[in-house]
């Protein structure tokens, strides 16, 4: 026994390299400094990781601001000038959610027999009905950067159109003792997630049912591609699988975060036929799935007033766009055509107008600015919209094979058939604000119910509201998306809110992982985490974080250099005595009264900051590090660059709506009358001189027209430190060359050495 023990005691002692026993004290002390080294360590980093996720969380959520605050602006035109105004004509395009056609004139307008495929297309050849087979080699022919052709495009959209119309807005779904059901959030676009989703946990089948829930298409490049594949698992397993719409399923959001002009660019020739289709189907995507009367899905969440039983009642599809409630009905109709030039000539469409309305003065537009989706809805002029578009029947669609869904179509869907006007109700303005909330909405950890001023839509809802939601609907646990979540998912409200999150590498590659959720008959939720890796393959997490944070900070000093002059301003009131120097502390809130983007500016300052003399900032200095990028012009002032790119985004936007052929060009008068829009939106003056200078620096060509992607890349932002060490680097390489090169035109025997 004691042989054992002192064995143990002598084999467990350290030694130094003399050979001399070091004692056991001093090797636990030198453990404890290192493990509070490493927890130290640890500590920066996830203080790191999580500041860099507030600098993009906050941008993004200002940057939806921005978009809602233009759809008002936009939407109040609408309301005020009269249909004769230029103005108004450059925007009616994206408001007509009071065309009124049968359905079967709209399957003449996107019809695809017309349209070839050529002997010389190696992509996808669909035939309908599909099947499985079909479906796998479409995955894989996307996998493989394959486009499918636009006449099959054409033709899976309009099946997928046609079965969507008979689905209910409240899917329902049951598990049983051999399935699981999965559920995944937001893709954005992003293919590769789509595909390692499938790789782990199988493709959609009769045996493997899935949710997905909403957000598919934006930001990410292969929205598109997304989109088909999800639409033909849902041909093929009608009861197997489920959609949900999200707030990015819809055309407003489309024009400025992506999917629009990536449709364009893929489809030139059919993109607009296709973007049509699309937003038809959008509004047509059911709202909401529960499964097994226990749990709820929906993109955004809910709030103090949702109720399910109206959201079954609702005439989903009259909500094109989510941001705006649509014109109330009247049975009166009249040709479109007499009031517009834009609709697609091959529809006999009818629409509603309305008596003309004389313009009304803005009124009070600093208040304007900060009004949120329900807030505007209130000063909406409101006229009963002509939308006889056929309803959709409210019925359950959970049949296991497309075969069986195409003879109820058959005999479901009349195009003759128009709704008496007496059912026609007067409560769009409740829907709407339900649709809102369910699309738009995020939990908060206090108790209540309140506007979501940070998305500008939606609400916030507490624990309180999940509670009381829960039980007035028999349900125990809400599953939503909506929010990027570092670890794929998150839990809330008592574990009664689950976020899940099916994007990763959202923000930067190695900024969040993706994940989905699987639910047995027990209802108990199993998390599968993942990253798509060739991005961050290699790195270490403290190389990942670090990757992450520099792209945060390079969109945070682009931000903070193109509100150089309102900074500059705020500073100099400050700096009373033009001293040119501030405090940190006057700085941080200086630049938070500016931005609005609560951030902890103190913690930040030294990725932000070259220098600092004795506490106090040069701020006359302080932009040294970073230059614009200048246009090809002389003739625009410094200010009217800051506030080009400050609303680069808003710009873009106005010339994808102004752009109604969606060729990418315009016109130097539609050019006029954007920079005239933004003026008014951003009250502030843009001189015929500016506008002037602007069309010269941009036509180069000279072939009278703006191509919008490349006035966009005019206005770019550059590291000025970077730039100059590229340029350095360049000279250097110059130099050498040329050394080299006259080395060898003194000394051509040496060449010929050397080749020998």
């Amino acid at each position: 026994m004691g042989c054992g023990a002192t064995k143990t005691s002598k084999f467990n002692r350290r030694f130094d390299k003399d050979g001399h026993a070091i004692p056991a004290a001093i090797t636990i002390k030198a453990a404890v400094l290192i493990q509070r080294w490493y927890r130290q360590y640890a500590a920066r980093m996830e203080m790191r990781r999580r500041y860099t996720w507030n600098i993009f969380q906050s941008m993004e959520y200002a940057d939806l601001q921005d978009q809602i605050k233009l759809y008002n602006f936009l939407g109040y035109l609408m309301d005020n000038f009269t249909r004769s105004s230029s103005e108004r004509k450059l925007i009616s395009h994206i408001f007509r959610e009071n065309e009124v056609c049968r359905d079967a004139e709209w399957e003449r307008y996107f019809s695809f027999t017309n349209i070839d495929v050529p002997d010389i297309y190696a992509g996808p050849r669909l035939t309908f009905p599909l099947d499985m087979d079909q479906v796998a080699d479409l995955v894989e022919a996307f996998k493989n950067k394959q486009q499918l052709h636009s006449r099959y495009v054409l033709q899976l959209l309009l099946e997928t159109w046609r079965l969507l119309r008979v689905l209910p807005n409240i899917n329902r779904v049951s598990t049983c003792h051999s399935k699981e059901i999965t559920i995944c959030g937001d893709l954005h676009g992003q293919l590769e997630d789509l595909l390692l989703i499938f790789y782990k946990n199988g493709m959609p089948s009769l045996e493997k049912p899935y949710v997905f829930n909403g957000d598919f298409v934006d930001r990410g490049k292969d929205s598109m591609e997304i989109l088909l594949i999800l639409f033909a698992f849902l041909l093929v397993y009608p009861g197997d699988v489920y959609l949900n719409r999200g707030n990015h399923e819809d055309h407003i959001i489309n024009l400025r975060y992506g999917f629009t002009k990536e449709v364009l660019s893929k489809y030139k020739l059919h993109g607009r036929r296709i973007l049509k289709l699309l937003q038809k189907i959008f509004s047509w995507l059911p709202l909401v799935t529960v499964i097994d009367q226990r749990v709820l899905i929906v993109h955004g969440g809910v709030s103090d007033t949702t109720d399910l039983a109206l959201i079954a009642r609702v005439d989903r599809h009259r909500y094109v766009s989510s941001l705006r409630p649509p014109k109330k009905k009247t049975p009166s109709r009249i040709n479109v055509y007499a009031n517009s030039e834009r609709l697609p000539e091959t529809v006999l469409c009818k629409n509603t107008m309305g008596s003309l309305t004389f313009p009304k003065p803005f009124g009070a537009r600093d208040s304007f600015q900060r009004r949120s989706l329900q807030d505007f809805s209130s000063t909406m002029a409101r006229t009963l919209e002509g939308e006889f578009e056929v309803r959709r029947r409210q019925a359950e669609f959970s049949l296991s094979s497309f075969s069986k869904s195409h003879s109820i179509l058959s005999t479901a869907l009349s195009p003759d058939s128009e709704p008496d006007s007496s059912q026609l109700t007067d409560n769009s303005n409740d829907e709407w604000k339900q649709i809102l909330d369910l699309l738009w909405s995020d939990p908060m950890s206090q108790d209540g119910c309140i506007p979501n001023e940070v998305r500008g839509g939606g609400c916030y809802w507490g624990p309180d509201v999940t509670e009381d939601f829960l039980n007035r609907h028999n349900l125990q646990l809400i599953i939503r998306s909506h929010e990027c979540k570092q670890d794929g998912y998150e839990f809330c409200h008592n574990r009664k809110v689950l976020t899940i999150f099916s994007a990763s590498n959202y923000y930067e590659a190695g900024s969040n992982r993706g994940a989905f959720v699987r639910l047995g008959p027990d209802l108990v939720p199993y998390f599968v985490q993942y990253q798509v890796t060739h991005m961050t393959r290699g790195l270490s997490f403290p190389q990942s974080v670090k990757r992450t944070e520099h792209t945060a900070f390079k969109a945070l000093r682009e931000l903070l250099f193109v509100h150089k002059s309102d900074l500059l301003s705020a500073f100099q009131e400050i700096d009373k005595e033009n001293t040119g120097l501030i405090c940190l502390n006057d700085w941080a809130s200086a630049i938070e009264r500016v931005l609005h983007l609560d951030l902890p500016w103190q913690v930040l300052h030294p990725q932000l900051l070259s220098s600092t003399k004795e506490g106090k900032l040069d701020y006359q200095g302080w932009f040294r590090d970073l230059a614009l990028k200048k246009p090809r012009s002389q003739h625009i002032e410094q200010t009217m660059l800051e506030t080009l790119y400050r609303h680069r985004s808003t710009l873009e936007t106005i010339f994808r709506i102004v752009d109604t052929d969606n060729s990418g060009l315009i016109t130097f008068e539609d050019f006029r009358q954007t920079l005239k829009l933004l003026s008014a939106y951003l009250k502030m003056e843009i001189s015929d001189e500016v506008i002037n200078g602007l069309v010269i620096s941009t036509d180069t060509n000279n072939d009278g027209s703006i191509d919008i992607d490349e006035f966009m890349e005019a206005f770019r932002l550059v590291d000025k430190s970077r730039l100059e060490r590229g340029q350095s680097l360049l000279k250097l390489k110059q130099d050498t060359d040329k050394c080299l090169t006259s080395q060898t035109v003194d000394n051509p025997a040496s060449q010929t050495e050397d080749l020998l």
